[in-house]
């Protein structure tokens, strides 16, 4: 596992801030719309995704930093031999026969003897975790993995429903360890994990983005054309007065309901911008709109 960390280029004394804006530079350098087909910058976003999931959360941060790679595992009981119980057929070897080594005979689950028949079971189910890009979810599509069986591997590629969450998982049945004495393969789960955006975020099926304006923008109105999910863009009208933190929608552009498939709406947060470095000119006229339009927006609420 990579030292997340080193991922995103920070120390390990970063604040969340710190942490937040080395992977927004990270994930706009590299994002899939920016380097279409650049396999690097492709694996380089979907590391820093995976850094920034856990560096993000200061809870994972904090088991991660007390017990590095093992971090998920961290007080949840897990066997040191991975995930699942402990198969004893695997640690002494297929052929053994647990009834022999244990007496007589055995039912113990791990499908060894009893009144000396052998009998079958299925093989153990094989678990994993993906990231995916956050418009990957969205729109759906196909994310390719590799799984190790001894020396030999195999690529499989998933297919990623549109509108699935994170924690949400992916059975691949029969893709797991094999079965014993003519049991069933085990399956392969994959937990899908979708990494955070640099500017989309997600609210149920709603997508959320926040619009800079100015001033005089916000108060006069203006054309803005604003990114949507789908890779695509739409141009809004923002209407003449649209205050800080007004909401603007657009139908159906947000992410679809895995079980009905109605899709939700993208949400277009103002966020009027106030220049910090204002001209003398500048001051004159904005001292001239404080008289011509005197009202205060205080009025009324205390």
């Amino acid at each position: 596992m990579h030292d997340f960390y080193k991922t995103l280029g920070v120390p390990r004394t970063a604040t969340q801030d710190e942490i937040r804006k080395a992977y927004k530079k990270i994930a706009r350098e590299n994002h899939p719309d920016v380097k279409p087909d650049d396999k690097t910058a492709s694996e380089r976003f979907k590391q820093a995704a995976e850094a920034y999931d856990v560096l993000g959360d200061p809870d994972k941060r904090k088991q991660y930093d007390q017990f590095g790679s093992a971090y998920k595992h961290a007080g949840q009981g897990h066997s040191p031999f991975g995930g699942g119980p402990i198969d004893l057929n695997d640690i002494f070897g297929g052929g053994v026969d647990l009834g022999d080594i244990l007496g007589g005979e055995f039912s113990g689950g791990f499908g060894g003897r009893r009144g000396g028949r052998n009998t079958s079971r299925p093989g153990q189910n094989i678990e994993t975790t993906i990231v995916i890009p956050f418009q990957v979810a969205a729109q759906g599509g196909k994310h390719e993995i590799t799984l190790h069986h001894g020396e030999t591997s195999e690529r499989l590629d998933v297919k990623i429903p549109a509108g699935v969450r994170s924690g949400s998982v992916i059975r691949l049945t029969g893709k797991g360890h094999p079965g014993y004495a003519g049991g069933r393969d085990g399956d392969l789960l994959i937990t899908v994990d979708v990494a955070p955006h640099p500017y989309f975020r997600r609210e149920g099926n709603h997508v959320l983005l926040d619009l800079p304006l100015t001033v005089t923008e916000a108060a006069l109105g203006t054309k803005v054309d604003v990114p949507i999910v789908d890779n695509s863009q739409v141009t809004m009208t923002i209407p003449p007065g649209t205050s800080s933190g007004s909401k603007l929608r657009l139908r159906g552009k947000g992410f679809p309901d895995p079980k009905s498939g109605s899709r939700g709406d993208q949400l277009v947060v103002t966020k009027v911008v106030v220049p910090k470095d204002v001209s003398e000119r500048a001051k004159e006229l904005l001292t001239d709109l404080a008289t011509e339009a005197p009202l205060s927006p205080r009025e009324g609420l205390w």
